[in-house]
């Protein structure tokens, strides 16, 4: 396969619209993205130009714990994790990654034996490629785990690793270091317009309006009493760490990483 061709540095306003795009320079939200995650720069350079031929836009990681730092920012609609890496292998990149995604997964591995390839499968995995890989081959693979996920990989939770912070959509209950926790319907769509907008910050207005359609001081007032709600919620699991912050005169926002 040639890979000499340096991806593009222009805007997507020169590029044909049946070009993928290389996430690392530009993000196009409308496309389908897919993130590659392996610890040699080769290999994620060889997968993008494969992707980007084929119309797909494409973000690298070159290790999981980067990998599980991008998903938000990314939100790929398939991830191909590498499983050899260092420090944090792609068993546990898989494990923290599906505590707060439902993105599928294809494992790309130099590892050929029967026990990894099951394993991989029975744990959750979307498929299985050993390297040396055929470029037709992953591509179809791609192709087909994305077709079974169409219909069902809806985003249903928000998380961050780091704080250990799980936001479940559908039944609007919330997993904070491990501990599960049912809010009420407010305190939660306080918390989810938090957790859509972090790591900025959210006027108190633009709360306010978004969850009660006004910007009365009566409102600002219920928001108020809301956050404490939830602050004295998640202070029962951990009180050495507040992470929603009150910026004076500004609004609130949430603390995605251990300050």
């Amino acid at each position: 396969m040639d890979i000499s061709t340096e991806p593009t540095r222009e805007l997507p306003s020169v590029l044909t619209r049946t070009a993928g795009i290389d996430l690392d320079q530009f993000m196009d939200k409308d496309r389908r993205r897919i993130l590659i995650v392996d610890d040699e720069p080769e290999t994620i350079t060889l997968i993008k130009h494969l992707f980007i031929k084929r119309g797909f836009d494409v973000a690298g990681a070159m290790s999981g714990k980067e990998a599980l730092s991008r998903l938000t920012d990314i939100n790929p609609s398939l991830v191909l994790l590498d499983i050899m890496m260092p420090e944090m292998d792609g068993w546990q990149a898989y494990e923290n990654l599906r505590a707060v995604s439902t993105v599928p997964v294809i494992a790309i591995s130099a590892v050929d034996q029967t026990e990894s390839i099951v394993h991989a499968l029975q744990i959750g995995f979307d498929d299985y490629i050993t390297k040396p890989f055929n470029a037709e081959e992953v591509a179809a693979r791609a192709n087909n785990v994305l077709r079974r996920a169409t219909q069902k990989n809806t985003v249903n939770r928000i998380g961050f690793t780091e704080i250990q912070l799980i936001l479940d959509l559908e039944t609007q209950e919330i997993f904070y270091r491990g501990k599960r926790i049912q809010l009420t319907g407010k305190m939660f769509e306080v918390l989810a317009l938090l957790a859509r907008n972090a790591p900025h910050l959210v006027s108190y207005d633009e709360m306010t309006k978004n969850i009660w359609n006004e910007t009365s001081a009566p409102a600002r007032n219920q928001l108020k009493y809301l956050v404490y709600l939830l602050r004295q919620e998640m202070n029962e699991v951990d009180d050495t760490c507040e992470i929603i912050k009150n910026i004076d005169r500004l609004g609130y926002k949430l603390i995605t990483t251990n300050e």
